[in-house]
């Protein structure tokens, strides 16, 4: 039943008279009343901020040698931020969330402040980002003489109040069912999965799952801000965090002296969610091509096929043989998706990805069972990853509640892009019947304060299309685009290529960028490393 149907009903009940302006006053004064309520909350929460940032630079970050358990050896050091749960409840619950650091190289004169990052997912750790230092990474070398480096898990995830949608070992058990459905029962199978997986978030985490938004991460960004003693951020994003730096940079433009964003989602209100999950089935299909030809003009060393079609045959019955029998017992065409997916992620793994498939076509099957495994190797970080990243997509934006328009969509996009998109459609399905309430979608723009934000972007990236590069580019405005022609690499700071590489160290130890965008010729292609 509509709104406007609703109200008729009701207004049966009384007078003739008052039926007409009962049915055009409710509607405004209820609107009113929720325009009243969001501006409420709305100055609630900056409020709270303001009050959780004062407490975290009053209190700073107690720097300690790390956990044992958490693997980061000196001089790695690990501290805890405290933060609401409920930003307009800043006196109420708190959780802490994890940080590490590694100091400058550089003398005392080079400091220019803290380099806080976040590797993206939702629902990826960022603890590892300081051991760029301790490894001495070459791309790293020039920025890391002037920053700390500093990594944080973000609310929900690793060490940092992890949430949790499902018992990690269920989680991990292998094989999972395939995800292209060959029937009506497969698909209300898959439904019924993603149903009890969404009802599964709010009996394990359903204390955290209203306050799981990227602009609650974003809040709790600044409050690190202010625990570290910096007036300003500086930030490098990538992946889903470059649309967390882009939140950060709309709710607290004057906060940011410094911001890299490296393959950028979508900020656009109408493609957070489900129209990006769209896009990426395509983006994925396009790069799986680009790979399949790699591996074909490799075929000395792999053996799959000397065309790209004759790979894809390959992998049709590769997909085909474990759906039969699961190769090892726990390879099915799920897990086979899932390992083979990292080929059209980063460049680095198309040569272990071919190498495992060689040997398994040559009648060795452990490396390609060990590495399809490894992804759950660790079931508790798996699963909370999962329902992290799960968590924080559902309660961004609006997803579609009717199973006919999922069903219609992957329907529609398999045919042309078969490689990822029931997987997609599975992974994301739990948003359809997301038990928790949702916040406003941050519309990004830019606000009085800030400064150039350098975008990162190559040309054929899966994971993040181009045109999302495009769309934050016109939203932040001053920004600069640096774009890697012929190239698809999800992640490409941490590439070796110097037109990229001179422009970062210059934007961050200088604030300098180019008069114009750039466009940068890709990074030198993989080779092979092994095969048969």
């Amino acid at each position: 039943m509509t709104r406007s149907a609703a109200l008729g009903a009701a207004g049966a009940l009384v007078t003739g008279a008052l039926i007409a302006g009962a049915a055009a006053a409710t509607p405004a004064a209820a609107h009113d009343d929720h325009r009243r309520d969001d501006d409420h909350r709305r100055t609630a929460v900056e409020r709270g901020v303001r009050a959780a940032a004062d407490r975290a630079a009053a209190a700073g970050i107690d720097w300690q040698d790390c956990p044992a358990d958490w693997g980061l050896a000196a001089p790695v050091q690990c501290g805890w931020v405290s933060v609401p749960v409920d930003y307009a409840r800043p006196g109420g619950r708190t959780i802490k969330i994890a940080v590490d650091r590694v100091a400058h190289t550089g003398g005392k004169d080079e400091r220019q402040g803290a380099l806080v990052y976040n590797p993206g997912g939702p629902g990826a750790s960022g603890l590892l980002f300081p051991m760029h230092v301790t490894g001495k990474s070459p791309v790293w070398a020039k920025t890391a003489r002037a920053y700390d480096f500093v990594g944080f898990d973000p609310r929900g995830v690793g060490r940092s109040a992890p949430v949790s949608c499902q018992d990690p070992g269920e989680f991990a058990k292998a094989p999972k069912p395939d995800p292209v459905p060959a029937s009506e029962a497969d698909k209300q199978a898959g439904r019924a999965r993603a149903r009890a997986y969404a009802d599964g978030c709010l009996a394990r985490s359903g204390g955290l799952l209203a306050h799981m938004t990227t602009a609650d991460t974003a809040r709790d960004l600044d409050v690190i801000r202010a625990a570290l003693g910096e007036k300003q951020l500086n930030y490098l994003g990538t992946s889903y965090g470059t649309y967390l730096g882009a939140v950060y940079a709309t709710l607290f433009p004057g906060h940011v002296r410094r911001m890299v964003a490296d393959s950028v989602v979508n900020p656009s209100p109408d493609k957070i969610g489900y129209r990006a999950n769209l896009g990426q089935d395509v983006a994925f299909e396009r790069r799986w091509t680009d790979w399949k030809k790699w591996v074909a003009g490799h075929d000395a060393a792999y053996h799959l096929g000397s065309t790209a079609a004759e790979v894809q045959n390959r992998w049709e019955k590769l997909r085909a043989t474990a759906a039969k029998k699961p190769i090892g017992g726990t390879v099915g065409p799920a897990e086979l998706t899932e390992l083979f997916q990292n080929a059209p992620y980063y460049d680095f793994m198309w040569d272990p990805i071919a190498a495992v498939w060689s040997a398994y076509a040559a009648g060795n099957e452990a490396p390609l069972v060990a590495a399809a495994g490894a992804a759950n190797a660790d079931a508790v970080a798996a699963e909370n990853a999962n329902a992290a990243y799960t968590a924080v997509g559902c309660a961004d934006a609006p997803w579609p509640t009717e199973w006919r328009t999922w069903d219609r969509d992957a329907t529609r996009l398999h045919r042309q892009a078969p490689f990822m998109t029931w997987s997609n459609t599975w992974k994301n399905l739990p948003c359809a019947t997301w038990p928790a309430e949702r916040q406003p979608t941050v519309d990004v723009t830019t606000g009085k304060g800030l400064p150039p934000v350098l975008i990162v972007q190559s040309a054929r990236d899966a994971a993040a299309p181009y045109d999302g590069a495009v769309e934050l580019h016109k939203r932040l405005k001053g920004s600069r685009l640096i774009t890697e022609r012929d190239a698809g690499s999800h992640g490409v700071t941490d590439l070796t290529n110097p037109c990229v590489n001179d422009r970062v160290d210059a934007y961050f130890l200088t604030g300098r960028t180019d008069d114009a965008d750039v466009t940068c010729a890709p990074h030198a292609a993989p080779e092979p490393a092994g095969g048969r």
